[in-house]
């Protein structure tokens, strides 16, 4: 078995689990976090999507990480060894990053936020010119905050997101070409009640550091493996696209 036809089983079934329909408890997490949000007032609504909307136009139109350039002459299977590689380094990061913010109670877990998203953006721009995209283009960009959100959203709304993510080459010249267009209120909330479920407990006393380190290492880890799967997909349908080419312009040579 080569290496591509391993990663190419691996994609399929994390395909069918992203596509599979929401369970039980999806269903029932979803509702409560909803009938939470309907409580909470529009100004503060409007307050959150604002600093979340400036913080990752910060992150995804400043200077900070666009220092990554693609790699090319890589085999896939070179390339992804590097990536896990850095996946590894990052989540250690996190861990310990967390478990430090963690150790500071309330206000310390509270910057824990704009510190955990740079760690993981920088990963995404890091992992994307591994596999050879240039990360200054917007489109590139762009699909680098799509995976953010398939990583970090319901079932519902991942599901929706991967049907934006299929055939993303062909579909890149009907993006928006303004960054505001982008439904930032959406990303902000599934952004927020996924991670108030998963590091809620870092904010408690003498807890708080191992919960932190543990909570950021494990979302950090399901951001790279998310991130790997999305470019493997975008990799195995232009590989198809070249093989379908060269299929007709053989029809059209023999006249067949």
């Amino acid at each position: 078995m080569t290496y591509e036809q391993k990663i190419s089983g691996e994609l399929n079934f994390w395909k069918f689990k992203t596509l599979q329909k929401p369970s039980l408890l999806n269903k029932v997490t979803n509702r409560v976090q909803k009938k939470i949000n309907s409580y909470i007032p529009d100004k503060v609504h409007n307050a959150i999507t604002s600093a979340i909307k400036q913080m990752v136009k910060a992150v995804l139109f400043g200077s900070t990480f666009t220092t990554s350039k693609p790699i090319i002459d890589l085999t896939l299977m070179h390339r992804e060894a590097l990536i896990k590689q850095k996946i590894e380094n990052y989540k250690k990061t996190g861990a310990a990053e967390g478990g430090i913010t963690g150790a500071g109670g309330f206000l310390m877990s509270l910057a824990d936020f704009p510190l955990l998203l740079g760690i993981k953006m920088k990963m995404l721009f890091d992992i994307a010119a591994v596999y050879g995209y240039d990360v200054k283009d917007y489109r590139e960009r762009l699909y680098i905050l799509h995976i953010f959100q398939l990583a970090f959203s319901s079932k519902e709304e991942s599901q929706n997101i991967f049907m934006k993510m299929q055939d993303w080459d062909d579909k890149a010249h009907q993006l928006p070409t303004n960054i505001d267009e982008f439904d930032w209120l959406t990303f902000q909330q599934q952004y927020r009640d996924y991670i108030d479920l998963a590091k809620l407990a870092q904010m408690l006393p003498f807890v708080g550091a191992a919960v932190g380190a543990v909570a950021n290492y494990k979302l950090i880890e399901k951001l790279g493996k998310t991130a790997m799967m999305s470019y493997r997909m975008r990799y195995f349908n232009l590989q198809y696209a070249v093989i379908s080419t060269q299929t007709e312009n053989r029809k059209l040579e023999t006249g067949n």
